[in-house]
């Protein structure tokens, strides 16, 4: 089972938001999750990006690969710097 670190669309048609999960990478897109580990919201300016960065380290050291968009939000607010430097010690 691989599971990836996702966006899943909320909010109602042209007015979206994202939770970011934790899901089977077979699962759909808003299907079943395993976890929620935070939001991001793209439509107000600046852009409100909430993530409990604890959960977002250990579902990676547990092996949960982030999504390209994931892992640029997690760049952002230095979640993978912080996990990089994990992985290495």
């Amino acid at each position: 089972m691989a599971v990836k670190i996702r966006l899943k669309r909320m909010g109602s048609k042209k007015a979206p938001f994202y939770r970011i999960v934790v899901a089977d990478s077979r699962s759909p897109r808003d299907g079943r999750i395993i976890e929620s580990i935070g939001f991001y919201d793209s439509t107000v300016q600046p852009a409100t990006v909430k993530i409990d960065e604890e959960k977002a380290l250990s579902w990676m050291a547990k092996g949960a690969q982030p999504t390209d968009t994931v892992k640029n939000l997690f760049s952002k607010d230095g979640i993978m710097k912080k996990y990089a430097e994990s992985k290495a010690k």
